[in-house]
């Protein structure tokens, strides 16, 4: 009798001890699995800053384009040609679309419901980029 209650006691040690160890295993791997989502939003966010770069390169170029006219001389006084600035999107429009899109990526990533959570983190994210350009927007005009 004595044996098996030591049996049953050793057996009820080394099963905790095994549930101890998958604790562990489970908090290492929930650990791994926020570390993946962060490095997904952060591939994401530096993608963004990528592309803004390019857009404000091209349009650092399309303002750099010279216009040559030639004039005829038979003609006495040539009005100036004006070439009319091509207007880009605004900082209010550009910071809603990227706020929408990183709003609705971490919206389906942390909700349980991905749907429903990438529709209220889209507009969240848009709300907040809109507002972030138009404060943008708001200090180029002062600077102007």
């Amino acid at each position: 009798m004595k044996a098996l209650c030591i049996l049953i006691a050793a057996l009820s040690i080394i099963s905790c001890q095994n549930q101890g160890k998958e604790d562990i295993n489970k908090a290492k791997q929930a650990s791994i699995d926020s570390m993946k989502v962060e490095i997904n939003k952060q591939r994401v966010i530096d993608s963004m800053k990528t592309e803004m770069a390019k857009i404000k390169e091209e349009q650092k170029v399309e303002s750099q384009k010279v216009v040559v006219v030639h004039q005829q001389a038979d003609r006495a006084v040539a009005a100036p040609q004006t070439t009319a600035k091509k207007k880009g999107w605004s900082s209010a429009a550009k910071g809603a679309v990227i706020g929408a899109g990183v709003g609705a990526v971490t919206g389906a990533i942390v909700s349980k419901k991905k749907g429903q959570g990438a529709i209220i983190g889209g507009l969240a994210g848009a709300g907040v980029g809109a507002g972030t350009g138009a404060i943008i927007d708001g200090s180029k005009k002062k600077k102007e």
